[in-house]
């Protein structure tokens, strides 16, 4: 919705208008949220306590667990939770603007009181949950990065899903035959790049439909990829599919943080190369002179070219890069999750990655945000299951996709892809 205000002459001649936009996806959004655990904490009202284990096992300094009463507790949440939907509501009927601080708030406080009632008379690792939202997170914000600069470069990279298999494949067949887990990173990234290098044949040289090119590869590294999983790696699992485990690298002093320090600093090699490319990318995109002429390209080509950039050979190697840092998400999964290579393995994550870059407005930072979101609500999954919550199974193996529905379709707003954003470029 739109209010126009203007200023006019005393002739009746309209001297500046001005247009203002409001979305009331954010507030009906929370308003759900919000009554959905009003549900939780009245009719469905669970008593008991719910502990929060704070302290880690690896950690030496010892922290005490904290409990708190069940249902008072998601009662106050709820309430709080409704307060800052109508707090929302009140600033979008007003033309004023939600701060990014209150989605975040809420999003804390509702998985809170989620949780403190999932949990009664049970116990919540703390440190555990956030471990497992960053290892879940870690393939996922690699193919956010990667998603952000192929579509930053004008080409929509659907292809996500297919970079992460081969690359997968290929970490864990390199990686078992020389046995060094770099080489097998090495040979993911090599793999990611290939799959980027066929969708950008076809989507630029020969003007193929670029969505339509990313779901046929998918379907075709998926087969490829189970078909030589069963040739060759089922055959002879020892020499193909035994790769070398990322090892964990505790970082002095910083790993014995309480709660977050194991978290952030006791992980392997890939993670730390994700807390290097995040701000890298994310300088690089908006600081350097390569993303001002990705940007440039993705944008406004035929103004780039105008000024002497190469469009189409831009966003071939560009997209080329994309390919290999989702590639080393890819690596992920065979060389710090698993530990070996299996058909379908990714279960559609690429797919979420690409959620995550719509979500975060086609931004290296809020993208790798929502990657986190997704990663966490996946996790949250696995515990609320060992928790014994009373919610239905088949829903909480949903909660995933969800939130993804959620994060996208209410919380993500109005969001704007490049302009360009597959649209081949001909030049004339």
């Amino acid at each position: 919705m739109s209010a126009i205000a203007a200023t006019t002459a005393a002739d009746g001649t309209i001297l500046r208008e001005t247009v203002r936009q409001r979305s009331f996806k954010l507030p009906i959004s929370l308003g759900i949220v919000s009554v959905l655990l009003l549900l939780l904490a009245l009719p469905a009202g669970r008593s008991g306590t719910s502990v929060f284990r704070l302290a880690d096992r690896t950690s030496s300094l010892a922290l005490p667990d904290i409990g708190v009463p069940t249902w008072p507790t998601v009662f106050v949440s709820s309430l709080i939770l409704v307060a800052l939907a109508v707090y929302a509501t009140v600033r979008v009927m007003g033309y004023r603007r939600v701060g990014l601080w209150l989605p975040i708030v809420f999003a804390f406080v509702a998985v809170f009181a989620f949780l403190t009632w999932s949990a009664a008379d049970g116990l919540v690792p703390v440190t555990g949950l956030l471990f497992g939202a960053v290892s879940l997170s870690v393939p996922l914000i690699f193919g956010a990065l990667g998603g952000v600069i192929g579509e930053r470069a004008g080409v929509v990279n659907v292809a996500i899903e297919a970079q992460f298999l081969l690359a997968a494949f290929s970490s864990a067949l390199v990686a078992s035959m020389t046995g060094s887990y770099v080489i097998g990173i090495i040979a993911a990234m090599v793999g990611g790049a290939l799959v980027a290098a066929v969708l950008a044949l076809f989507a630029i040289r020969y003007i193929v439909d670029q969505v339509i090119v990313g779901v046929v590869l998918n379907v075709l590294i998926t087969g490829l990829t189970s078909f030589l999983h069963g040739a060759l790696m089922r055959q002879n699992e020892a020499l193909f599919n035994t790769p070398p485990r990322l090892p964990r690298i505790p970082i002095p002093l910083l790993h014995e943080i309480p709660v977050l320090g194991p978290v952030l600093f006791n992980q392997t090699l890939i993670v730390y190369l994700m807390y290097i490319a995040v701000p890298l990318v994310a300088w690089a995109l908006y600081r350097s002179r390569w993303g001002l002429r990705l940007r440039a390209v993705g944008e406004h080509p035929q103004a780039a070219d105008t000024v002497g950039i190469k469009v189409n050979p831009t966003r071939f190697w560009n997209l080329l890069l994309a390919g290999s840092i989702a590639g080393i998400g890819g690596a992920y999964f065979t060389l710090g999750s698993v530990g070996a290579f299996d058909k379908e393995m990714t279960d559609g994550l690429g797919f979420i990655a690409l959620a995550a870059v719509i979500f975060g407005g086609w931004d290296p930072i809020r993208a790798t945000l929502a990657a986190i979101l997704f990663g966490f609500s996946m996790n949250l999954e696995t515990l609320l299951s060992n928790l014994g919550s009373p919610i239905p199974g088949e829903f909480m193996k949903m909660l995933p996709y969800v939130v993804t529905v959620l994060a996208v379709v209410g919380f993500a707003g109005k969001v704007r892809a490049p302009a360009a954003d597959g649209k081949p470029y001909i030049k004339g």
